[in-house]
């Protein structure tokens, strides 16, 4: 079967080799006689399952043994709610505003933390720059301060994350990084929690991961369901509810997968990351030296999974999606609030899929020419 190249911001593409194993799999289960949608999740089948997705994602990411790794449910927008309910402690929050799902996570916690500041924003630039650092005004006694590290929608990233220590504050970092997780190694000992969902780099939709620090259990508002407790839900193992079994079972071969990547003496996400380096330097170029297409991101912090760009002829919009349509080159329109087009290159695109999208965006411009 000869699979287009699927560009969407997520729900995602999955790694080939990863599906072809699901599906293998998927009316018994290891001699089980069940598919792991049937199964308990209490059931040694199912356990197993999630306790080795568990341990490969603290492998492959190298996180901490201070740090609990969470099986959840409700995706992004919900831990925009449960992390402030976890951890606002009822005080003042600090957000850095970057772009749209930075804006999202600000605005749910006023429901739920004593204040919400803004400690720095990159609105003046239609958020196509992400404020410096050293700039940023943190609030004494914040609870924790929170950045989306990756803009699925703006395209832009932090390459590094911020040393909050560094700037004089003591406030735990929260990132979502949704869209970014497993395409990079993560500098732990700047984080305090990180949360994503599944579906754009770790398998399907329905999962959503939280990673945080121990110190930081324990402290839920009273208004907080136990069901989204990090204390509770970290005791049970993330079995306290009933979990999303598919979704754990397809991001632990996900997980193993990764495991297995290789470039050069590189392995697991530092293979990934020299990956996705050169395939985003790859559009990147071909963009920034084309007068027929543009991208709007300052180049600093251009991100490496989300590349939005614009045609100069906004008017060809809709007859260059129907011919990446047909040479098989799959959700490419820009999201609907800023528009134009976007290539998400997640760790499941190979360079193979960048190259058929330059070579028609090419081939695109010359016959518009």
């Amino acid at each position: 079967m000869n699979r287009p190249y699927n560009f969407s911001a997520g729900p995602a593409a999955i790694p080939e080799d990863v599906l072809k194993e699901a599906a293998a799999d998927m009316l018994d289960w290891h001699g089980s006689g069940m598919s792991v949608m049937e199964m308990s999740h209490r059931g040694k089948e199912f356990i197993s399952i999630c306790e080795q997705a568990e341990a490969d994602f603290r492998e492959l990411m190298a996180v901490p043994k201070e740090f609990k790794i969470l099986f959840m449910q409700g995706g992004g927008l919900a831990e925009n709610a449960i992390v402030p309910m976890n951890l606002s402690r009822g005080a003042a929050v600090d957000f850095v505003v970057t772009g749209s799902w930075s804006q999202k996570s600000r605005k749910e916690a006023t429901k739920y933390a004593a204040e919400v500041r803004t400690s720095a924003t990159g609105e003046d630039s239609g958020y196509t720059t992400i404020p410096d650092p050293a700039g940023w005004q943190i609030s004494r006694g914040a609870s924790y301060l929170h950045i989306c590290s990756n803009e699925t929608i703006n395209g832009v990233e932090f390459h590094v994350l911020p040393d909050l220590k560094a700037l004089g504050s003591d406030a735990p970092l929260v990132i979502d990084f949704s869209s970014h997780v497993a395409s990079r190694p993560v500098d732990w000992s700047r984080v305090g929690l990180a949360f994503g969902g599944a579906q754009k780099n770790l398998g399907p939709a329905g999962l959503t991961l939280v990673v945080v620090r121990e110190d930081l259990l324990g402290h839920a508002l009273p208004v907080c369901p136990s069901a989204f407790d990090y204390k509770v839900v970290a005791e049970n193992a993330s079995m306290f509810n009933t979990p999303p079994t598919w979704g754990i079972y397809i991001a632990g071969l996900t997980f193993q997968w990764l495991k297995q990547q290789r470039e050069g003496d590189a392995t697991g996400v530092a293979a990934m990351e020299l990956r996705n380096i050169a395939k985003a330097k790859a559009l990147y170029d071909y963009i920034d030296a084309s007068d027929f297409y543009v991208n709007k991101v300052a180049p600093n912090c251009r991100s490496r999974m989300n590349i939005p760009f614009f045609l100069a002829d906004e008017s060809r919009n809709d007859a260059f999606l129907a011919g990446a349509k047909a040479h098989q080159l799959l959700q490419l329109k820009g999201h609907k609030s800023v528009g134009g087009m976007r290539a998400s290159l997640y760790n499941a695109m190979p360079m193979a899929g960048v190259e058929a999208l330059i070579a028609y965006m090419r081939e695109f411009a010359q016959k518009s020419a």
